[in-house]
């Protein structure tokens, strides 16, 4: 995807306030710097990567020779999409580590493993965490250390936080413990906590990371991913809501265009589809439409975009879901092409134009199993195999198309996360109407059954219920 323009990446900003406090005291003596360097690592933990490369640049503007500065940058930059910069901002980094300070030659160090470990190498990953433990040993009293380790826990080298596994958790608590000021650890326990489960423990760690960075749209949008799964969707709206003005005020203050906002498009997806589940559908056709016509420089996002087709699918606009479907087609993106051929194919079933439905299924798996594989399939995966179960059971392959929907159902149940679980209770709804208008009543009543399972407080998940009951 494309990178950002530069000019907005070294803009001059002010110091703030309200964005939660991240202190690690690196080597300059000049203390703008050091507040600088502090607030663009604050925004590192809260995926504020715009700002954060402002902070870096400015914090390099007041002393040249901060490496630290550099190796800030080196993260913004791997998620600005601009890996080139990254690379030579840690070039940079390593030409000043002979004059820097002990401290910041090890994170130095430690960030050329973990690049290297992104590269690709399992090796690379096992190297990169045994220099960690050696570290944290060493220096007990640094807390980013101790989360560097935490997030080390996941696969993913270049993992920051959202995909945080259980075993990170005694890492981000002792971070917790050792500096309780430090706003990250909650964010992160946040994230770890939702990928183990374990939803009120989320919702305490969500509590204590919007209320440390108050003017920071994640944290306020974390509470609501909280609230949404606690079952408060009331008090989440309200958090999504507040996220989107904090969002919208930010957007106007920077002159930053919304395409270049990845956040700003997952609130309001989050927020689109709460007011769909809580049947405010004028204002989720609003805020969803709104979503998928903004340009994204994320593919992540644009993958997201699926939810407009979704949403009209479910209001029974197959016409408008297939046109929704078009655009993310002819994306410059595979990995969106087949999922535009997935939403495609389930807008083609609503329309009963089953030999174009499997042609578009048959076209999104080429698209994911072809010559060079595609990065990231498995984001498609679950729903080409709800085109296929969905395909079959309609064209009388019972057997079959139960087999194939049974799969997704558990395997999108599985899923960590509250996004997951919002979007897996929409699809799940799909599915279920789907086995209705093939008059598999056994099929629906399983899915039913798993909808009470997975959200009994939805009113899609009552319908379903009900339609069952009645027949």
């Amino acid at each position: 995807m494309p990178s950002l323009p530069r000019e907005m990446l070294e803009r001059p900003l002010p110091l703030r306030q309200g964005i939660g406090i991240a202190h690690d005291a690196v080597g300059t003596k000049d203390p703008q710097a050091q507040a600088y360097y502090d607030q663009g690592l604050a925004y590192l933990h809260s995926y504020v990567w715009i700002e954060a490369a402002r902070s870096f640049h400015q914090a390099l503007r007041l002393d040249p020779m901060l490496a630290m500065a550099d190796v800030g940058l080196s993260y913004a930059y791997v998620e600005l999409n601009a890996p080139a910069d990254a690379r030579a901002a840690l070039d940079r980094a390593r030409s000043l580590a002979a004059g820097a300070t002990a401290h910041d030659r090890r994170h130095i160090d430690l960030r050329v493993m973990q690049m290297t470990a992104e590269d690709g190498g399992a090796s690379a990953l096992a190297a990169y965490r045994t220099a960690l433990d050696g570290m944290v040993a060493a220096f007990p009293a640094d807390e980013e250390l101790l989360l560097l380790r935490g997030l080390a826990e996941s696969a993913d080298p270049s993992e920051r936080g959202q995909g945080s596994v259980p075993a990170a958790i005694p890492y981000y608590e002792k971070a917790r413990a050792l500096a309780p000021a430090h706003f990250a650890a909650h964010h992160y326990l946040t994230h770890a906590f939702e990928n183990s489960g374990r939803a009120a423990d989320a919702l305490k760690s969500g509590e204590a990371y919007a209320k440390m960075a108050p003017q920071v749209p994640h944290a306020v949008h974390m509470l609501g991913h909280e609230l949404r799964r606690a079952g408060r969707i009331a008090d989440a709206i309200k958090e999504f809501e507040r996220a989107d003005r904090l969002e919208a005020q930010y957007l106007a203050d920077e002159h930053v265009p919304a395409a270049h906002d990845w956040h700003y498009h997952h609130n309001l997806d989050l927020l689109g589809t709460s007011y769909q589940y809580v049947g405010r559908m004028m204002k989720a056709e609003e805020l969803l439409k709104r979503s998928f016509e903004l340009p994204s420089n994320t593919v992540e996002q644009e993958l997201n975009k699926r939810e407009w087709p979704v949403f009209l699918r479910a209001r029974g606009r197959p016409r408008e879901a297939l046109a929704a479907a078009d655009v993310m087609r002819s994306h410059s993106s595979r990995l969106v092409q087949a999922m535009g051929h997935v939403q495609a194919g389930l807008a083609r079933l609503a329309l009963r134009q089953f030999d174009v439905a499997a042609t578009d299924a048959n076209t999104a798996l080429g698209l994911l199993r072809g010559r060079v594989s595609v990065e990231g399939a498995g984001l498609v995966a679950p729903s080409l195999r709800q085109l296929q179960g969905e395909l079959f059971l309609l064209t009388g392959q019972r057997e079959k198309g139960r087999s194939a929907l049974k799969q997704t159902v558990k395997e999108l149940r599985a899923l960590p996360g509250p996004d997951n679980w919002a979007q897996t209770t929409f699809t799940l709804e799909e599915i279920a109407r789907t086995a209705r208008d093939a008059t598999d009543w056994e099929l629906a009543a399983w899915v039913a059954q798993q909808m009470s399972e997975h959200d009994p407080n939805y009113a899609g998940t009552r319908d379903a219920l009900a339609l069952v009951k009645k027949e």
